[in-house]
């Protein structure tokens, strides 16, 4: 097998980040690889890069087999894959098969990381998911214009902790709250339908904070808000996205500001101290 240094791979799911990420690793002399995901990844990933294996959910040893034939030594996880497909839409091969028996829980981090050490077994390394892309990462402040207020910024504190709680069982990364009562905790169904369920429960005011879990490893998706987020909270009334500063992406940021002000969204970025206090 031949290695070419400037290639690098992609394990491709939903959203626009592994075609973001195709763009930077193109223009810093890279050949991109893809293995896309059926109903996942997107037609226009699979067009954009040099070369292309759609396969289905678990199906490990073809990722292997088509990297090593092209020759690849370096790869990131890039994208969502929606959680509930792992019950109705996996069809795993033997590599993948004897994989998932070895995982001992059934969730993100555990198949993640389980992934991650089978791919190195075979000499391809997994690379950050920031690799070029570092300035996606979501800026620290408050980024529109209204500012939170003393009691939203208890809330703020309030769905901080119950959020890094959840997160530590790696059960999911967001909560959503008003009047320091908790409304909706982010699951398998993900952000977008914790905040429609949440804010639903909410009426109006809701407060959304997402963070990145304490264990979580930047080689795989990081937690990801966007123009869709803000669409989803503005249509339950929401007031507030607080998300952790330089540990999450923030997809097309002058569009989703311009919602969230449209809407009179509150998006802020914070960061936690070494002694536990939020940084605004």
């Amino acid at each position: 097998m031949h290695t070419d240094s400037k290639k690098i791979g992609i394990i491709a799911g939903s959203g626009q980040f592994p075609l973001l990420f195709i763009e930077a690793a193109r223009a810093a002399g890279r050949t991109v690889v893809v293995a896309a995901h059926q109903n996942e990844t997107s037609e226009e990933v699979a067009k954009a890069a040099d070369q292309v294996l759609w396969l289905k959910l678990g199906q490990l040893g073809k990722i292997i087999k088509f990297f090593r034939q092209n020759g690849v030594k370096e790869t990131v996880f890039l994208g969502g894959i929606t959680k509930t497909r792992m019950f109705f839409d996996i069809l795993p091969d033997l590599k993948g098969l004897a994989l998932w028996n070895k995982i001992d829980t059934r969730q993100d981090d555990a198949i993640l990381r389980a992934v991650a050490v089978a791919l190195e077994e075979e000499g391809i390394n997994v690379l950050e998911s920031t690799l070029y892309l570092q300035h996606l990462l979501f800026p620290q402040g408050v980024l529109t214009k209204k500012k939170p207020t003393p009691q939203q910024k208890q809330d703020i504190e309030f769905g901080w902790k119950n959020a890094r709680d959840i997160g530590r069982l790696d059960i999911g990364q967001c909560v959503v709250v008003r009047d320091l009562s908790v409304m909706a905790v982010e699951a398998i169904e993900g952000t977008d339908a914790a905040i429609a369920r949440g804010g639903l429960l909410a009426r109006e005011k809701a407060v959304v904070v997402k963070v990145r879990k304490p264990t979580q490893d930047f080689r795989f998706d990081l937690p990801a808000t966007g123009l869709r987020t803000i669409e989803g909270l503005a249509a339950v009334k929401g007031a507030i996205l607080a998300v952790e500063a330089g540990q999450s992406l923030l997809f097309d940021r002058e569009a989703t500001i311009k919602a969230a002000d449209r809407a009179g969204i509150i998006v802020i970025g914070i960061k936690e101290l070494a002694d536990g206090t939020l940084e605004y």
